[in-house]
């Protein structure tokens, strides 16, 4: 009787945390293991947005069992703000807990980037121990691409960082990207050959969204039926640029506009937005990390879904929020670059609108042009809603990964699980 195939998946991030790659990460060993794989994952506590190890954990190592996988957590360093150096040391701090663990046997190892130096160091360890088993990289960002972009990073750290990172991709049995442009930059930037590239999308990590009561969902958090809703949610981080968000907002009130712009999540920079708001009056507020009712309900209650970048971030990152927003059936507005990743998501949903990134007047002067065409924004809703429903797929996603850890295992003499 064939073994079923085995996988250690090594990643930073992991459910409950509910943002960011977590949930990517979570559905897709929890959907492997449902196949018949033997799923083991080497992560860390909960701490994502929030920068705080999650009350309830914390210890030095702990097991849990969630959907079938074998989730071993690891305590490393975790700052309090995530600047670069702080942030460094986090990521090797994790990993020499990753290098040291017990690995085992199993068929392929899957790790997930970001964290690019945690990574690096476990994909040292494999090829000194591990030398025949398949190294799978699934990149969710292109690392030093992204401390370009977001202006973090230059000189020589840059450079260190691009060689790292080129170093790994080249060295991987397989490389598994995010998006057709990941896969272009991956090969052009770091010359990974097209046949050990293969595009796996993200896809929409809640479950279809039940029908919500709009108007008691709006008075519950104080948004009255006469003014327009615009909703930021996730990770408030340097590349999200929220500031400009909140320069919106106090256009907005200085004009007597009825737009109300709201940030839910948390993050690196979420204090610097709460002071920035309290300085003057504007119309933008921030509410905390919301549970998957209350996340679904806000969405569908809000008049419009913004995605908010940095000028200059184009190429590092597809926003995560974007498959949640499509599900929702709410018209898009994406302040970015117009050449970027995000615009290009957007657009090829028919989804919604783009502006310029970095101009609060533009932030502003969309919303109200959704908000004055309803039949366009309801067209871009249901639009968002085809696109998550065929574009963006679990199942579809999922057994991409079947398939693909079957052909890396069967070219190592290991047979698919019966």
């Amino acid at each position: 009787m064939p073994q079923p195939s085995s996988t250690l998946v090594f990643g930073l991030n992991y459910p409950p945390e509910t943002t960011g790659i977590s949930p990517y990460t979570g559905a897709m060993s929890a959907g492997l293991a449902r196949r018949g794989h033997r799923i083991r994952a080497l992560v860390a506590h909960p701490h994502y947005p929030d920068w705080e190890v999650r009350s309830g954990y914390g210890q030095w190592s702990r097991r849990e069992n969630l959907d079938g996988v074998i989730v071993d957590r690891m305590l490393h360093f975790v700052p309090r703000q995530p600047a670069p150096v702080p942030r460094a040391l986090s990521e090797l701090s994790f990993g020499v807990r990753q290098m040291v663990a017990r690995w085992g046997k199993p068929s392929t190892l899957l790790a997930v980037s970001p964290a690019l130096l945690s990574t690096a160091l476990v994909r040292a360890r494999s090829l000194l121990t591990h030398r025949s088993t398949p190294f799978v990289i699934w990149v969710q960002d292109l690392y030093a691409l992204g401390l370009v972009e977001t202006g973090q990073g230059g000189g020589l750290t840059a450079r260190v960082l691009r060689q790292v990172e080129g170093w790994l991709l080249r060295s991987a049995s397989m490389v598994v990207v995010i998006h057709d442009r990941f896969a272009d930059r991956v090969h052009e930037d770091f010359g990974v050959p097209r046949d050990r590239i293969a595009v796996v999308r993200n896809w929409t990590h809640i479950s279809a969204m039940p029908q919500v009561d709009v108007p008691e969902v709006r008075r519950r958090f104080g948004w009255s039926d006469d003014e327009t809703v615009v909703l930021h949610t996730g990770n408030m981080g340097v590349k999200q640029g929220l500031h400009h968000v909140v320069d919106a907002g106090r256009i907005a009130h200085d004009r007597g506009q009825k737009i109300r712009f709201v940030l839910v999540g948390n993050g690196a920079q979420r204090d610097q937005l709460q002071a920035r708001i309290d300085e003057r009056p504007t119309s933008t507020a921030i509410l905390p990390p919301l549970g998957d009712r209350e996340f679904a309900e806000v969405l569908q209650a809000a008049d419009v879904l913004l995605v908010n970048e940095l000028p200059g971030v184009a190429e590092m990152a597809v926003p995560s929020k974007l498959t949640s927003y499509f599900a929702s059936g709410r018209p898009v507005l994406a302040a970015t670059d117009a050449t970027g990743i995000t615009a290009q998501e957007v657009l090829a949903a028919d989804a919604g609108i783009t502006v310029q990134a970095g101009d609060p007047t533009a932030i502003l002067e969309g919303a109200t042009r959704l908000a004055a065409d309803p039949e366009q924004a309801e067209r871009f809703g249901r639009n968002g809603r085809v696109y998550r429903e065929t574009v963006l797929d679990e199942t579809f996603a999922i057994d991409r990964f079947d398939s693909l850890l079957a052909d890396l295992t069967s070219r190592t003499g290991e047979k698919r699980p019966s």
